[in-house]
């Protein structure tokens, strides 16, 4: 059969998203929004210790405070879970997973951790009478330092025995001892010990819930600002033995994620297992406080890496030893977190069998970590690129030229690397260059000689940080081998309905990428109609039922792939039908613009518009053809996809005050083919202000005793539009062979990219100073005393 395909023009253009007049004009409702009648309000208790025994809870006094319907502790409430809180994501055999409840039943593990709860008939009266529940704790020495928590010295669960939930292992050699012979052969070696302090995700619209019982049947419907529907109403029903078809959940409009809310939370079981107890809605929306302490953190790991290298710069190994914060419990991915970093050590160079990975993650006394934004490839990134300038100092040449030494070359893609993992494509030359002339590389190291003289206030540096991102969680199998609780699989539905709309269903779920702008955008590049004419239906479960949800870069990579399969799917029906129409053969139709034709006769043709009406009414379909136009879809993709890029951070840093001023930034990023470049370059600039974020301004800080110091906004510094510099972004593009659109993800490259490029630039800008290393954030205060250290503590 012969296909042609010719496009509509609008795939690749900057088409305005269709989403943001919602936003803007308030249309949009968040769950927050929703208006229940008679919904109760639920008010958590959370332990003020890190690590505490519960002795006793009475909630009498809760109880009878006016608009009170009942007050619980953990103990009243342990017969209501199936099961513990959930974990997907079981990476060993023998990983310790402690019991994880919604609230606590005789010991708080975290400052925030739930012990009671209050359901009342307003907000106001629920946090009130939660204020009068007294619980009586005997407080317990909380592990705090991630070293002392490896050393079992206090054991955070009694009932593992252990703080270390896993130790998780990835050696690749030719033959064995190539690890250890590489670094004894080695010219050049370095060793750094980098610390990825923790974050708090402080997405703009806080966690809400809204949990609806029907009156009769059992049937509950969960509103929730999660990312993650489909697998939020799997991971309920299990954990509280409801059965699945009568679990629905709706993500309204979603104020951002970042992965934190890719999670099953126990306020969500809560106003679930509260609303089926007392036959009424149950409401939980948390304050910001809550958000600090309560919602996952990111990062939380120590990172030990040595590279080795011959006497031409070229990497011969890698050596890794992490210690993975996992926090006081396990949530639904933590322990893969570190995993999907493991393979990503060696970045986007050439590396011979000779990688040495090893990951021990540990239980703590404070707020879990799990997934945010990148999750484990920003981690791998910053430690790489930045011993890459480490090592390109002891060797005495400049960082961009080490690296362009190691690339791996274009004309070896696809690339099969020493993990056994097969890079799709990359140009990281490509992209390096172009980022050198976009900033204007050689200049700046010019100017450096003239103004980094000694006794200069403020001096110059460049940073350079390459990445490569495995993104799209997916195929399915591979996920198998790493134990991951679910598959990579996306499920779309392409619908044209009797008067040429098309709806489309999908089971990705957005919380602000632009999913509906986008899968307009590939629709009427298909199907040749107007991205006005396409309605995306997503985020209820009981309109799309099939789903794996928004995380990891997955969204056009996999879901908008599935999108463009069910579109040709339509068009092999359409073809049926328009040749028994046509009284043609149906390898002589071409379809192009919205219509087919018959093959050297133009006047014979009919348009798409036709052939939905004729399927509609089925009045004159070929034998055996089902009527309407529709095609459903579920694609499991073959690879990850592998989207790459070079940034480049230009920094002043005041050595007086430690104030650094980024002067410039340029990303040039390489996600192949782009759908829609403006929802890319919104994508790009988001990641960059949450990697330059961690580098300079953020970080969740706990005291010895575990008390979270920074829970507030007030006290937690997240970036201003003020403190945004100029960014310019550039693209290479590389189309995957992967996949028919040629695409890769986006959403995570700014955030992968930016946090080694800024804390490079500022250790450049110092390294005349005796500077080597910078931690993070790199507060003016910091900057200064690592500037003092460096010179002998004489300022």
């Amino acid at each position: 059969m012969t296909m042609t395909h010719e496009t509509t023009g609008v795939l690749g253009t900057r088409m305005l998203r269709k989403e943001d007049p919602a936003l803007l004009t308030g249309e949009a409702r968040f769950t927050a929004d929703l208006a229940i009648p008679g919904a109760l309000h639920l008010a958590v208790i959370r332990s003020p210790y890190a690590r505490a025994r519960i002795v006793s809870v009475d909630t009498s006094a809760a109880r009878a405070h006016a608009g009170v319907r009942a007050a619980y502790s953990g103990a009243d409430l342990a017969d209501l879970w199936a099961g513990p809180m959930p974990c997907a994501w079981p990476v060993t055999a023998d990983m310790k997973n402690p019991a994880h409840l919604p609230l606590a039943v005789s010991q708080a593990n975290y400052v925030g951790d739930g012990v009671a709860c209050v359901i009342a008939e307003t907000a106001e009266a629920a946090r009130d009478a939660a204020e009068l529940v007294d619980v009586v704790y005997e407080p317990l020495e909380a592990v705090i330092d991630l070293e002392d928590a490896v050393s079992d010295r206090v054991v955070i669960h009694d009932e593992i025995g252990t703080n270390k939930s896993y130790t998780w292992d990835l050696k690749v050699e030719e033959q064995e001892g190539d690890v250890d012979a590489a670094f004894a052969a080695a010219t050049y070696t370095v060793k750094e010990r980098y610390i990825q302090q923790r974050l708090i995700p402080a997405a703009m619209e806080p966690r809400a819930i809204v949990a609806v019982p029907q009156p009769f049947g059992g049937d509950m419907t969960l509103y929730s600002a999660t990312q993650i529907p489909h697998i939020l109403k799997v991971m309920v029903a299990l954990t509280l033995g409801i059965p699945e078809h009568q679990m629905r959940v709706i993500a309204p409009s979603v104020g951002g994620g970042f992965g934190s809310k890719l999670n099953v939370y126990a306020e969500e079981l809560l106003c679930v297992a509260l609303a089926r107890k007392h036959n009424l809605p149950v409401r939980w929306t948390e304050t910001r406080s809550e958000g600090c302490q309560a919602t996952i953190h990111g990062r939380g790991q120590i990172q030990d890496i040595e590279l080795a290298a011959d006497a031409n710069g070229r990497l011969t190994a890698v050596r890794v030893r992490l210690i993975g914060d996992m926090g006081a419990y396990l949530q639904l991915v933590t322990p893969g977190v570190p995993l999907l970093g493991a393979f990503l050590y060696a970045g986007v160079y050439e590396l011979p069998k000779a990688y040495d990975f090893s990951c021990t993650s540990v239980f703590t006394n404070m707020t879990p970590t799990d997934a945010y934004r990148g999750a484990g490839r920003p981690e791998a990134t910053y430690a790489i690129e930045r011993a890459m300038d480490s090592l390109a100092a002891t060797i005495g040449i400049d960082p961009l030229e080490l690296r362009r030494r190691n690339f791996i070359p274009t004309d070896k893609y696809p690339y099969e690397a020493f993990t056994g993992l097969v890079y799709d494509s990359g140009n990281h030359d490509g992209a390096a260059t172009l980022a050198a002339e976009l900033v204007g590389y050689d200049a700046i190291r010019a100017q450096q000689k003239t103004q980094n003289v000694d006794g200069a206030k403020r001096r110059l540096g460049i940073g350079v940080s390459t990445y490569f991102e495995m993104c799209g969680l997916a195929p399915s199998r591979v996920l198998a081998s790493l134990n991951y609780g679910a598959g990579g699989w996306e499920a779309a539905t392409v619908r044209v309905l009797p008067t040429n709309k098309i709806q489309v269903v999908t089971g990705a779920s957005p919380h602000g990428q632009g999913h509906e702008t986008a899968w307009s955008m590939i629709v009427a590049d298909k199907l040749g109609v107007a991205p006005e004419d396409v309605d995306v239906l997503h985020s209820d479960t009981a309109i799309s039922p099939l789903g794996l949800d928004t995380y990891g870069s997955r969204s056009l990579a996999v879901g908008g792939v599935a999108i463009a399969m069910a579109c040709d799917k339509v068009i092999d029906k359409a073809r049926e039908i328009a040749a028994h129409q046509l009284e043609a053969n149906p390898d002589d139709l071409e379809f192009a613009g919205g219509a087919f034709t018959v093959a050297g006769s133009p006047d014979r043709s009919m348009p798409l518009a036709a052939i939905a009406f004729e399927a509609f009414t089925a009045h004159n379909l070929p034998d055996g053809l089902e009527p309407n136009l529709e095609a459903h879809t579920t694609y499991d993709p073959p690879n990850f996809s592998w989207p790459f890029g070079t940034h480049m951070c230009v920094v002043e840093v005041d050595v007086e005050t430690g104030e650094i001023e980024v002067l410039k930034y340029v990303a040039v990023d390489d996600c192949g083919n782009q759908v829609n470049p403006l929802i890319v370059d919104g994508q790009v600039h988001g990641g960059i202000i949450q990697g330059l974020a961690q580098a300079l301004f953020e970080e969740a800080v706990f005291d010895s005793d575990g008390n979270l110091r920074t829970s507030t906004l007030a006290d937690y510094l997240v970036p201003a539009a003020s403190d945004v510099p100029s960014i310019v972004t550039g693209h290479t593009v590389t189309p995957s062979p992967t996949n028919q659109l040629g695409v890769k993800g986006v959403g995570e490259a700014g955030t992968i990219a930016s946090t080694p490029a800024v804390i490079n630039a500022v250790v450049d800008a110092l390294s005349g100073l005796g500077v080597r290393n910078m931690p993070m954030p790199a507060s003016p205060n910091t900057v200064w005393s690592v500037i003092n250290a460096a010179q002998g503590g004489s300022q």
